[in-house]
C-alpha cells in the first residue's frame, strides 16, 4: 500500500475514534422488561469508543460482589472464549478467535473496524483448539491443562450427549467421541451438518446446546452484517437458532431474527431455552439494548427489519412490514451496545442467596457507545421462570482509571463445586467466582 493513502487511513481510523455522538441516558435505562428506546441517531461517522486491550496487570483482579471472592482459576491461555464442564468436573475451554474473513474487511469501512477490533483484543490469530482443565484437588485452581482438542476452525459451543461430544466450529458442528476422564482426543470429527461460514462470516461465533432427553440439538447462528448491508441473500440460515436432530443432521429454523444470539441455557423452573443476543450498532448510543430472552418456537424477533419488537430500522431495503408485524418483543433488556455474551443459570451454585435464582450474563463491552457499557459480568434474578427486578453486577473492575480494557468477559458457567467461571479472553484467563470465606 502506497504510504501516503496508508497515513491518510490512518487519520481516519484516528478520526472515526474521536467522532460520534454520546449517550443521553443511562445504561440503566436500557435495562429490564421495558427499555428506554430514544429516537434513532444516526451520525454521517459511527459513533467507535474502544476500549484498548493492555491484559491485567501484576497482582490485579476483577472486583466481586459483597459476599463473593474472585480468583483466577487458569491464567495463560490464549483467547479463552467459552466454557464446558463435563460431568467429572473437568472444564473445557475454547481458545479461539475469529476465522479469515477476506470480504468483511474489504473498502475503507473494513479497513477501520478491522483495526479497531485488534484495538479491542479481537485481532489475534485463532488458536483453533479446545484445551480441558483439571482440578483434581478442588483447590479452585486448574492444576493441570491438556490440548484437547486442536486443528478446528475457530470453535466456540460445546455440548455432550452420551459419549459424544459435538463441538460447534465456525462452519459447521462436529461429532466426537469422548470417554469419562480422557484428557485429550485424537479421532477427527464427524461432520453432523454444515453451518452457515463464507468469506464474510461476519458473526462467525456459533453455539450448540442439548434438548434435556438429547434428541435434538440447538444451534445459534449469528447475523452477516449489522443490518443486511450485505444483501439478505448473505443472510440465508442466519441470525436465527436451529433445531438439529442429533440422529440424521437435518434440521430447521427453531426461531429466527436473532441478530447474534450467543450464550443458549436451559432455565430450570420453566423447561424453557433462553438466549443472549447482541442487537444492532450504528443509530445512536442508546439504541438498541441487547436482551436476553426466551426462544418460542416458530418466533421472529425482528432482525434486521425492526427492533424490539415492531420497531421499524428504516435503514434496510427493501423493507418487509408483514414480517415485522409478526416480530415479538424480548423479555428483558441488559443494555445497549454491552455486547452480552454469556448466559448460564444459577442452577447449582453454591453463591451467596441473592444470586441462586437467574441468570449470570458475560458482557463483553461496547464499542459503539460513549461512555462505555458492558465490560462486566450482571445477575437477573428470576421468579417463577421470568426475570424479576433489576440486574445485580457479579464482577467488574475490566476497565482501569482510563477506560482501558484489563480483561472482556465472555462464557460463563456453574462448575461442579458451585462456583461461577468467566472467561476473559483479553486478561486470557477463566476467572473463578465462589462465596467468600
Amino acid at each position: 500500500m502506497h504510504k501516503t493513502r496508508l497515513a491518510l487511513l490512518i487519520m481516519l481510523a484516528g478520526t472515526l475514534a474521536a467522532c460520534g455522538e454520546s449517550s443521553t441516558l443511562q445504561v440503566s435505562d436500557g435495562t429490564g422488561p421495558s427499555p428506554k428506546l430514544p429516537e434513532p441517531n444516526k451520525t454521517l461517522i459511527p459513533t467507535v469508543n474502544i476500549a484498548p486491550a493492555i491484559g491485567w496487570p501484576e497482582g490485579t483482579k476483577p472486583i466481586p460482589a459483597a459476599g463473593t471472592q474472585v480468583a483466577a482459576f487458569a491464567e495463560g491461555l490464549d483467547h479463552p472464549r467459552w466454557l464446558y464442564v463435563l460431568p467429572n468436573g473437568d472444564v473445557l475451554v475454547a481458545e479461539t478467535n475469529a476465522p479469515p474473513k477476506p470480504d468483511d474487511s474489504k473498502g475503507i469501512r473494513g479497513w477501520v473496524m478491522e483495526k479497531v477490533m485488534g484495538r479491542a483484543g479481537a485481532g489475534v490469530p485463532s488458536p483453533n483448539r479446545i484445551t480441558l482443565l483439571r482440578d483434581a484437588d478442588h483447590d479452585g485452581v486448574a492444576e493441570t491443562r491438556t490440548v484437547f482438542l486442536e486443528n478446528l476452525n475457530s470453535p466456540f459451543g460445546m455440548t455432550l450427549v452420551g459419549n459424544d461430544l459435538y463441538v460447534a466450529d465456525s462452519d459447521k458442528l462436529l461429532r466426537f467421541p469422548y470417554q469419562p476422564g480422557e484428557t485429550s482426543i485424537k479421532e477427527a470429527g464427524t461432520t453432523v451438518t454444515d453451518l452457515p461460514g463464507g468469506s464474510i462470516n461476519h458473526h462467525w461465533t456459533k453455539n450448540v446446546v442439548a434438548s434435556k432427553d438429547g434428541s435434538k440439538l440447538y444451534v445459534s447462528v449469528g447475523s452477516n452484517s449489522n443490518v443486511g448491508e450485505n444483501g439478505l441473500e448473505a443472510e440465508q440460515g442466519r441470525a436465527a437458532i436451529w433445531e438439529v436432530d442429533r440422529a440424521t443432521g437435518e434440521h430447521r429454523i427453531f426461531a429466527s431474527g436473532l441478530r447474534n444470539p450467543n450464550g443458549m441455557a436451559w432455565e430450570p423452573q420453566s423447561g424453557k431455552l433462553w438466549t443472549a443476543v447482541n442487537e444492532r450498532d450504528e443509530i445512536g448510543s442508546d439504541l438498541v439494548p441487547d436482551y436476553i430472552t426466551s426462544v418460542k418456537d416458530g418466533a421472529f424477533y425482528g432482525w434486521p427489519f425492526s427492533y424490539y419488537g415492531q420497531h421499524v430500522d428504516v435503514r434496510v431495503t427493501p423493507q418487509n412490514l408483514d414480517l415485522v408485524a409478526k416480530a415479538i418483543a424480548p423479555d428483558y433488556a441488559v443494555g445497549p451496545h454491552t455486547a452480552s455474551l454469556g448466559l448460564t443459570f444459577a442452577d447449582g451454585s453454591k453463591l451467596p442467596a441473592q444470586f441462586s435464582n437467574g441468570a449470570f450474563i458475560g458482557q463483553h463491552g461496547s464499542w459503539n457507545r460513549k461512555p462505555h457499557s458492558g465490560y462486566k459480568v450482571i445477575f437477573v434474578p428470576f421468579e417463577a421462570g421470568k426475570p424479576k427486578g433489576q440486574p445485580v453486577d457479579v464482577l467488574t473492575g475490566f476497565l482501569d482509571s482510563d477506560e482501558k480494557a484489563m480483561g472482556r468477559p465472555v462464557g460463563v458457567v456453574i462448575d461442579k463445586q458451585g462456583d461461577l467461571l468467566v472467561a476473559d479472553d483479553v486478561g486470557n484467563k477463566v476467572w473463578r467466582v465462589s462465596a467468600a470465606k
